[in-house]
């Protein structure tokens, strides 16, 4: 059935994001920034080790470099329009929706919660490859694949963020939802060097979520998603 690898993937940030409101209860404050630390850092350093997969590379006995401008083009092309576009308030603003009709309108952190968690959980080549092969194939199981790591991640941030990080299986539906309707439509698109492309460019959003977590500077990585896009035009040249 179409759509099955989404749901599993939204039934395991539930679930995960229940676990770790009940544990979260039980952590003290010391324990909970350890917990939250590495989170950012496990974050960081998957963002680190997609983003050199795809663009180190051993050409003649030396380390070289591929993909440098493609990446940056990506970025400030992307990031400019999601400035223009504001893709980051759009987010908040389905945050602040969410917080008020879960009944969560006193909680200061669940917006930014769930703006992190739905970045985490959605950016990435397994999100768009996944929901592709589930609504072509009707194979979920890259999407199955995916749903055990949001499932130990969304527990880990509930446990630290709180409710917002549970409610960004909304993200994780419309997203990857969309694009399994679309599926059709958007695989002649997905070769080998757009999925490259994505994976790096992702990569490097992922990282930024990781800064964000880690310290008080605040990267608008939303307004970064349209880079996703660049890149994979990218791959068509």
């Amino acid at each position: 059935m179409p759509g099955l690898g989404t749901l599993i993937n939204v039934g395991a940030i539930i679930a995960g994001g229940l676990i770790g409101l009940i544990f979260g209860s039980f952590l003290k404050q010391r324990i909970q920034e350890t917990l939250m630390q590495a989170c950012a850092l496990g974050t960081l350093f998957l963002g680190i080790g997609g983003a050199l997969s795809k663009m180190l590379v051993i050409s003649k006995g030396s380390l070289t470099t591929k993909d440098s401008m493609m990446m940056i083009l990506s970025l400030v092309i992307g990031g400019l329009i999601g400035e223009l576009l504001n893709i980051e308030a759009l987010f908040g603003r389905l945050g602040d929706f969410l917080k008020e009709k879960s009944g969560n309108a006193k909680d200061p952190d669940f917006t930014s919660a769930f703006v992190n968690a739905s970045l985490v959980v959605c950016i990435g080549a397994m999100a768009i490859v996944g929901s592709i092969q589930d609504g072509i194939a009707h194979n979920p199981d890259t999407l199955i694949a995916k749903s055990v790591l949001d499932f130990t991640i969304i527990i880990v941030m509930t446990a630290t963020m709180g409710k917002g990080c549970l409610f960004s299986f909304v993200s994780v539906g419309l997203l990857q939802g969309s694009i399994t309707l679309l599926a059709s439509l958007l695989a002649p698109l997905m070769t080998t060097a757009a999925l490259n492309n994505i994976s790096f460019v992702g990569s490097i959003l992922i990282f930024c979520v990781g800064i964000n977590l880690l310290s008080d500077r605040h990267i608008r990585v939303a307004n970064f998603l349209p880079s996703l896009i660049v890149a994979i035009i990218f791959s068509l040249f």
